[in-house]
This record gives C-alpha cells, structure tokens and sequence, in this order.
C-alpha cells in the first residue's frame, strides 16, 4: 500500500524559502563518493554527483553479515522538509527504483514538489520507505539515525541507495525532486538463516 507524504503549503513556505536547495550528509554507512562538508555532490540519480561532476569515488566497502541490522546515521546540512528512502541493488545500480511519484503545484518559478508516494510495506529493491518525516528544521548538531535490517544474500559489491525526497521545492533536473547518496556494501548470508530469495541471483543453494 502507498501513501503520500505531504506537506501544508503555508508552513512549509515559512521554513523554507521556495526554490531553497537542500543537503544531507551520509554519516553511515560510508558513501561512495568522497562528500564536501555539505554532503556534495548529491544531485544526480542515483547515487549523487551532477552532470558537471560525477564525483570522486571513495572505494569504501562496508562489510556485513546478512540478516543483520545496518545502521543509518545522516546529517541534514541544509533544511528541506521531506522524507528518506532507502533501497538496496544486488547486482547493478539499474535494479534502483527510480525517484517517488510527485505530486507538483505551478508556482512563478516552474513546479514545486507538494507530496510523494511512500510504500507503507516496502518490497524489494527498497528496504525502508518513509523515514524521517519532517516539516521543521532539526535541531543544530542533530541526526538522523535508524536501523535497518538487511535481507539474508550473498553479494560482493551491493549498492545500498538513500534518498532525500524533498517537498516544496523545485525540479532538480539532475534527480528530480530528491537527493541521492550511495554506498558500497559486502554482504555475507548468515547460514543459520534462509537466504532471501526474491533478490536477484539468490537461491537456496547459495548459502
């Protein structure tokens, strides 16, 4: 089932001038892309950069034991309000979903982003949907954290995608109305458990 995530014009208009861009910072696990203090370059789907610079990569592999948690620790370095998403490719970053359905209003500076759709029971590719709701400016110095559980595979290099969808705010013509980091992960199935089979190239013989 989806739902939307929106956000009252009025308020929102307050908080955060039309057209403001905003930045998150992946704290963990280590993004692929070596960031800036702001979290850039984020902009492009699906895993960051721009089409002016794709970015440095920063070779980090985070490795973990399937079926296990992830922690998630981000740092929003410019206020949107908005919500995250986070999804997960085995294989090649074409199995990422693409950016959430959004709902637009016109406005003298082109579309705004009003609402987006969030997968109350996520299924893979994506792991965890709707993450961090929010209309206000975080407190200085805060996070957001959360963990997820990662499915039971077996994968040398999966890409682990985190979204910034944000409302009230205008077309990011290099990933429409979201922020994107990535990052590179190791999984190890743990044997005690069952492999997940509904990920791609898994099977029950690939313990």
């Amino acid at each position: 089932m989806k739902h939307y995530a929106s956000f009252a014009i009025g308020a929102v208009v307050l908080l955060a001038p039309v057209g403001a861009s905003s930045h998150f910072l992946l704290m963990e696990p280590e993004s692929r892309l070596v960031q800036d203090t702001k979290g850039d370059p984020q902009k492009m789907f699906p895993c960051g950069g721009t089409s002016a610079d794709s970015g440095t990569p920063s070779n980090a592999i985070t490795e973990k034991r399937g079926g296990d948690m992830l922690h998630i620790k981000i740092r929003e370095t410019v206020f949107h309000p908005g919500h995250y998403r986070v999804a997960l490719a085995v294989n090649s970053i074409s199995e990422l979903p693409p950016d959430p359905e959004t709902a637009t209003r016109a406005s003298p500076r082109g579309p705004l982003s009003v609402s987006a759709k969030i997968e109350d029971n996520p299924t893979a590719p994506v792991l965890a949907d709707g993450l961090f709701v929010h209309t206000e400016r975080p407190e200085p110095g805060s996070f957001h954290e959360a963990d997820i559980r990662l499915p039971n595979i077996n994968c040398d290099k999966c890409t682990l995608q985190i979204i910034f969808w944000m409302g009230e705010h205008a077309l990011n013509r290099d990933g429409d109305y979201s922020y994107h980091h990535c990052a590179n992960l190791k999984i190890t199935a743990n044997p005690a458990l069952p492999i997940d089979i509904k990920w791609p190239g898994q099977s029950s013989a690939s313990r």
